[in-house]
């Protein structure tokens, strides 16, 4: 008789330690990886594990096949199978393995970062040939997918019930009693893909920021490491506490242990992406929606990238380079605040997207649950994700997060210092594009006029564009021959 609760099909870290979490949850699982060897390793080395990674009973509820047709024999019914393998074409080839050994109600999980226009796709597809599709964001990279992740599911609804009981026991948990699970049905087909690159996006920037506050204190103010490491302690134990900052922290603590020096410093200055950020910003732009701190997030890494270049630039481009020679303690307050301010534009930005995507596909999204989902098991939970919440419940409708009374308030309270920290990076020339980004953002949404009509009269000009009357109605158009009507 067929034994198995769910399959999982890519045995990398990420779906190891996903199979380890669903078994500890008391979920038999069945395993199969393209290389028959790394099941075998796998499952062999169960007995071995420590007993806060493989719970007892745990081995004995995973069960690795050579084969997937042998796997898939051997699941219950409605056949539940989750896909952990690389975004793109090795996802496309191995839902295509599966449809000709499920059968009609039978769940695919696509588990990984995919690209959410790939989900849309595969939702239609899957649907076509009977079956059940279900793409799902899952955050907290090793640790996450072992010990509670959060997880954003998304695709055919009537799916959710058939896999909630294992997505749900398997997840972060948050609340007093420690029992409200960091996942929740997101919306049809790809919207939990999206969810989960926005909050990617969102992780983008946050990074991005902490570094610029970072790299301010340390050239400003000249902190050495263990400076460093007291000021985000005490950051983490405010409304700054998080996950990324408590990481930050840590890091300045850590020796290397080649040289004896500071790990961090030994670091090479050039930073990594693997394409989510990006597709945040390139949605943004189809959208028409201005998600600018994210977008100077990924050019921050991109420019980070270019080092040899850089070095040779240092050599020959003049530039200014002194020290803050002000209040010390008051400017370190001055960069908690701007680092405040501007995440909580970094999150507006990601929630203005969202409700843009949602309009765009016909989602139904609920941006109070979606920020739930990140109280826990992610790289962007954080303390003020319940405000988010509150913000939302007042107000399901509330078209920015920055209109509501408390963001409201806390950035009208580090206003003067996120502009005194713009300022001084300027005049001191450090480059703080998510910063400088982020107030920008905020000085162009609070103004109800910007340059913007010389520009339709630039646009008009020279390829008679049109432009709308401020003494008209929206929508009816006017165009000048400028040529004629100029004057000098």
């Amino acid at each position: 008789m067929p034994n198995h609760d769910i399959a999982l099909i890519g045995l990398a870290v990420m779906g190891q330690n996903l199979v380890l979490n669903m078994a500890n949850h008391g979920f038999s699982v069945a395993v199969h990886n393209r290389t028959t060897s790394v099941t075998d390793e796998f499952v062999g080395g169960l007995p071995g594990e420590p007993e806060d990674k493989v719970h007892p009973g745990t081995a004995e509820r995973i069960a690795g096949y050579e084969s997937v047709e042998e796997m898939v024999k051997n699941l219950k019914r409605p056949r539940r199978v989750m896909i952990m393998v690389k975004a793109g074409g090795p996802v496309d080839a191995v839902i295509n393995q599966l449809k000709d050994l499920l059968e009609p109600g039978d769940i695919i999980i696509d588990g990984g970062n995919s690209d959410f226009y790939d989900t849309n796709r595969r939702s239609k597809e899957l649907r076509e040939a009977g079956l059940l599709f279900i793409g799902t964001g899952v955050s907290g990279g090793e640790e996450g997918a072992l010990k509670g992740p959060s997880i954003m599911p998304g695709g055919h609804k009537e799916a959710w019930p058939h896999v909630k009981d294992i997505l749900q026991s398997i997840s972060a948990k948050v609340g007093e009693n420690n029992d409200i699970p960091c996942c929740e049905w997101v919306g049809e087909d790809g919207a939990g893909h999206y969810v989960k690159m926005v909050h990617n996006g969102i992780e983008y920037g946050d990074m991005q920021l902490i570094c610029e506050a970072y790299f301010i204190l340390k050239h400003a103010l000249g902190l050495s490491n263990d400076e460093l490491h007291q000021v985000f302690k005490e950051w983490n134990e405010g409304e700054l506490a998080s996950y990324l900052i408590e990481i930050t922290r840590d890091i300045f603590t850590v020796k290397d242990k080649e040289t004896g020096n500071d790990l961090v410093d030994m670091i090479l200055d050039t930073a990594k992406q693997k394409g989510t950020g990006k597709w945040m910003s390139q949605h943004a732009l189809d959208l028409g929606v201005p998600t600018t701190l994210i977008t100077e997030a990924v050019y921050a890494r991109c420019l980070s990238a270019q080092k040899d270049a850089r070095v040779r630039a240092s050599k020959l481009l003049a530039g200014p380079d002194g020290e803050f020679d002000g209040d010390r303690k008051q400017f370190i307050e001055d960069v908690r605040q701007a680092l405040y301010a501007s995440k909580l534009v970094s999150y507006a930005q990601g929630f203005v997207q969202l409700d843009a995507a949602a309009e765009e596909f016909g989602w139904k999204l609920s941006n109070g649950d979606i920020s739930l989902l990140w109280r826990g098991g992610c790289i962007i939970r954080s303390v003020f994700l319940q405000d988010i919440k509150a913000a939302f419940d007042k107000n399901p409708d509330l078209e920015n997060l920055l209109l509501d009374d408390f963001f409201k308030k806390a950035i009208d309270q580090a206003q003067p210092s996120w502009r005194r920290v713009v300022s001084a990076a300027v005049n001191l020339g450090l480059p703080v594009p998510g910063f400088s980004a982020a107030l920008t953002y905020y000085d162009g949404y609070r103004r109800d006029r910007l340059p913007a009509n010389l520009l339709q009269a630039q646009r008009d000009y020279f390829g008679a564009h049109t432009y709308e009357r401020v003494d008209k109605e929206r929508g009816e158009t006017f165009h000048t021959d400028w040529i004629r009507e100029r004057t000098l």
